[in-house]
């Protein structure tokens, strides 16, 4: 029996911009994966499938007991919200400790009821997942990975018929995402992840591929779906070939009557001029070669459109590409001595005291678990914070790409963010660079909050290769939100950046293929 379904949707933006349109799908398997390019719409998708977003038109038969994990959300990034009261054990441990202190009322008993343990479960199993054990912690303070593990490890406890994940594994790292993998094969209920994460893929019963030829469904796993995608690649590739092959046999064949014609045609002329034939003969044999060269071209004509109209079904019945690219502004980077830190103690994560030399043209991995401070030493070296205690020296400009997008102007157009971002680049530069990475003709003036996020990361991370200065770079998770594509083109960039780096990721392959030279590892 499907647990979702979904009849005729469509999405348009304020503009006018059609996501995607008339969809119609049905969840029954257990485990369903959606997949498709940066900016096909997954996101906006699963949040009208969630029931937190309205579709322009259609409509969406959903069960009551859905949770639902959003790419971007903010729900923990502000306010004072604690961990316990995130959960719902706030009055229960506040009860608890009124009743220790010496407040007897029966309100305070009705409260804790059965839950006496909760103080020192609750801990522990915070210290488990790798967050504060003190579950007044504002949520706030978390790192993006622990916020994201505590809004997960509540919703595998819910017991919710379905759970609609829009990328959980972005911020994790590699415990973290052992975890999820787990949690995701223990989860009694049906489950819709939208992820670029092949290793949860694979974990998958189905595949939905959205694009811009709509919702496509495979069956089986990642590594079915790309055998399937591949092999029916395979065969439009061949069907193109073949039609364009009947095109060319064509042209020639019609290019070979045209000349017969015009050796025809001189024939004849040649025979009224010389006399030796009379007229109303030449005449008679003009109009039937005439004629049946006109029924020749219409033949010829009408074949051609046939197969033109073959070609164009076959082509679109691909699914829209590009290659993307990322081109940093060159000039050589001296090796000298940029950013030292001497017993330098960071305000938040890790109480170790660090002793780093960094040079101009590095390319680092800071790598840690989530929650020892990566983030903290990067908004230190770009001077968002301080050191509690220690000294740093720092001499180069440097330049910051926070994990939510913090450079970019969300009212603002993709242009005008590139224009404002990048001194002394004009109209045509910018509306080169933006197609490179596929925003092209009238989509460069689409304004940023609206899109989803590897597009934003995709215009972060141009907005920073274009900088003229070349100031070192803090990379905070540049690689999350990109699909396979996009990452692979950023980190080729970065390889060529002749600059210098500080990248934090937590995918081993991206940091191989951007570069680094060395690490940096930050105990927890």
């Amino acid at each position: 029996m499907p647990v979702l379904q979904a009849h005729n949707i469509s999405y348009e933006f304020s503009d006018g911009h059609r996501l995607f349109d008339s969809l119609s799908l049905t969840l029954s398997q257990r485990r369903v994966g959606l997949v498709g390019r940066n900016g096909a719409g997954k996101s906006v998708l699963g949040a009208i499938l969630a029931e937190r977003k309205k579709p322009t038109r259609g409509n969406v038969s959903a069960p009551i007991g859905l949770g639902y994990f959003a790419q971007q959300s903010e729900t923990l990034l502000s306010g004072s919200q604690t961990v316990a009261e995130f959960l719902g054990g706030a009055r229960i441990l506040t009860a608890i400790e009124r009743i220790e202190s010496g407040d007897c009322h029966e309100k305070w008993f009705e409260i804790v009821g059965d839950n006496w343990h909760l103080p020192v479960t609750l801990s522990q199993q915070l210290r488990d997942m790798g967050l504060p054990a003190d579950p007044d912690t504002r949520c706030a303070s978390l790192s993006g990975g622990q916020r994201a593990r505590l809004q997960l490890w509540q919703l595998f406890n819910c017991n919710d018929e379905l759970l609609i994940l829009d990328e959980p594994s972005n911020h994790l790292d590699k415990h973290a995402r052992r975890w999820l993998l787990q949690s995701l094969k223990e989860f009694q209920g049906h489950v819709l992840l939208i992820s670029h994460d092949r290793q949860l893929l694979r974990e998958m019963d189905e595949i939905w591929e959205l694009s811009n030829l709509g919702l496509q469904v495979y069956g089986g796993n990642f590594d079915d779906f790309a055998e399937q995608k591949h092999l029916e690649q395979q065969a439009i590739e061949r069907r193109i070939a073949s039609v364009e092959k009947q095109q060319n046999k064509l042209l020639a064949q019609a290019q070979r009557e045209q000349e017969k014609a015009e050796q025809r045609a001189a024939r004849g002329n040649k025979l009224r001029k010389s006399g030796s034939q009379s007229t109303v003969l030449l005449d008679a044999q003009k109009n039937r070669a005439t004629a049946r060269s006109a029924n020749r071209n219409k033949n010829v004509h009408g074949r051609q459109v046939k197969l033109a109209d073959q070609h164009s079904a076959l082509k679109n019945s691909q699914a829209e590409d590009f290659v993307q690219s990322f081109t940093f502004n060159a000039s050589h980077s001296p090796a000298r001595k940029v950013i030292s830190v001497e017993a330098g103690q960071l305000l938040c994560g890790t109480t170790e005291r660090l002793y780093l030399n960094i040079r101009a043209n590095e390319k680092l991995h800071l790598c840690g678990a989530n929650g020892c401070g990566k983030s903290t030493l990067l908004k230190t070296f770009h001077g968002l914070m301080s050191l509690k205690a220690g000294r740093l020296r720092l001499n180069t400009a440097t330049y910051y790409l926070d994990q939510h997008f913090g450079v970019i102007q969300q009212t603002l157009s993709l242009y005008e963010n590139l224009i404002n971002a990048c001194a002394g680049i004009n109209e045509a530069d910018a509306r080169t660079l933006l197609a490179s990475i596929g925003f092209r003709r009238d989509t460069v003036f689409t304004p940023a909050k609206v899109l989803s996020g590897g597009e934003k990361m995709k215009l972060a991370m141009l907005m920073v290769s274009q900088q003229s200065a070349q100031p070192f770079l803090l990379l905070d998770e540049p690689d999350n939100h990109l699909d396979l594509d996009s990452k692979n083109a950023l980190a080729k960039a970065l390889n060529m950046y002749r600059g210098g780096f500080v990248l934090v990721s937590h995918d081993d392959d991206f940091v191989r293929a951007a570069g680094v030279q060395r690490a940096i590892a930050m105990k927890g």
